[in-house]
């Protein structure tokens, strides 16, 4: 399947993308890999504001993802691992997208830009945390050339956590 990707843009969220967040992610089958259920909307005004604090500080954040109509169908990007388990102190690439533009390309086109944002930032490298059993993630880890490295039980869902690896080739 070599079809071109789509067009796609990435923009630092804004406030207002909070609320699309949250109407884009409002979906169980969008959710099942991220604890099973919708968030409030709460939770993306905080994300939101957290990745505009992260791309200031760092040149890179989870940015709003907007398909060739301008519409917001997702984000990726990449941001400090969060957590206090699993790859600590790495970056980690992510993508969710709103469940009417799955199989469209858009997840890799979208990751693809970061990764070169990202590491026209300096990152050194990327990882990607995956939950066992979520293909479609998987998949695109494969098309960006990451590999699979480490398995983490995820300390609050029922399923090992996947841990691909990308480093980037000295490029200075």
């Amino acid at each position: 399947m070599n079809r071109p990707l789509p067009p796609v843009r990435l923009r630092v969220p804004t406030h207002e993308d909070a609320v699309a967040w949250h109407r884009v992610f409002d979906d169980p089958e969008v959710m099942e890999f991220h604890g099973g259920r919708p968030a409030e909307l709460s939770v993306y005004e905080e994300l939101t504001a957290r990745q505009r604090r992260h791309d200031a500080e760092h040149g890179f954040c989870l940015w709003t993802l907007l398909d060739e109509s301008g519409e917001v169908i997702g984000f990726t990007g990449a941001q400090p691992w969060p957590r206090d388990w699993g790859p600590v102190g790495e970056i980690e690439i992510g993508w969710r997208l709103g469940r009417a533009h799955w199989g469209k390309g858009y997840a890799t086109a979208a990751a693809r830009e970061a990764l070169e944002r990202v590491r026209g930032a300096g990152v050194p490298g990327v990882v990607a945390m995956v939950l066992q059993g979520n293909e479609r993630s998987i998949a695109v880890t494969r098309r960006l050339g990451m590999e699979r490295a480490e398995t983490y039980p995820h300390p609050a869902l029922n399923a090992p956590a996947l841990c691909f690896r990308l480093r980037f080739p000295h490029s200075r």
